[in-house]
């Protein structure tokens, strides 16, 4: 399949996955800083391009992450580091499912990581995933605890959002269209933080 085909239908799949959006400046200027285009990492690495397209695909490799406006493919630094961790891509699948109790979980975790839309973490692997998604729901429980305001529940809550805002990158504004909402950052680190600001005291942490 010729590389212009491939890329094509990347970009299909990838707007299949996300809708068709626009990137603005802004955005693209994000993304650059954030991730690499596909050519660039697999020519840094020996790979071929169109082999990981290929990849992709066939579901093997997660779709990019980004495509920028000038149709460049944006990846992750760390696109075929899982792969290598695990042993292989032919590992790869059942590596990364098993790190679930829960093997309906994995699998469901699996596909997501595929989409590309793990944009989420700065190092998308099984603990990162797992951890972001016991940060995000404890901060979002929180404000629901019996001691909720005290000084010892400020000082728990913010060690969250502290651990939660070290995971994630600041996102862009693609991705509240892609996502058709606030981002977890938006949600369980700003918002957290301009509700129960640090030092407030104990009436204002309880809002």
């Amino acid at each position: 399949m010729p590389e212009n085909e491939l890329r094509l239908r990347v970009a299909a799949r990838f707007r299949e996955v996300n809708g068709d959006h626009p990137m603005t400046a802004a955005d693209d200027a994000y993304v650059s800083a954030q991730f690499v285009p596909l050519d660039e990492l697999c020519a840094a690495g020996g790979r071929e391009a169109d082999e990981a397209r290929r990849l992709m695909l066939a579901r093997r490799l997660p779709l990019p992450g980004y495509l920028r406006s000038d149709g460049a493919e944006m990846v992750p630094r760390d696109l075929f580091a899982l792969a290598e961790r695990a042993g292989g891509l032919d590992l790869l699948e059942g590596w990364f499912v098993a790190h679930w109790d829960d093997e309906s979980v994995g699998r469901a975790e699996w596909d997501a990581y595929l989409s590309g839309r793990y944009v989420c973490l700065h190092a998308v692997t099984p603990a990162a995933i797992r951890r972001k998604e016991f940060l995000t729901g404890a901060i979002s429980a929180a404000e629901n605890a019996p001691d909720a305001g005290a000084a010892d529940w400020a000082a728990r809550l913010h060690a969250l959002v502290d651990e939660l805002d070290a995971l994630e990158p600041a996102f862009t504004a693609y991705d509240r269209l892609r996502f058709g909402g606030p981002t977890s950052r938006d949600t369980c680190v700003d918002a957290v933080r301009a509700r129960h600001p640090r030092g407030g005291t104990a009436a204002s942490l309880a809002g």
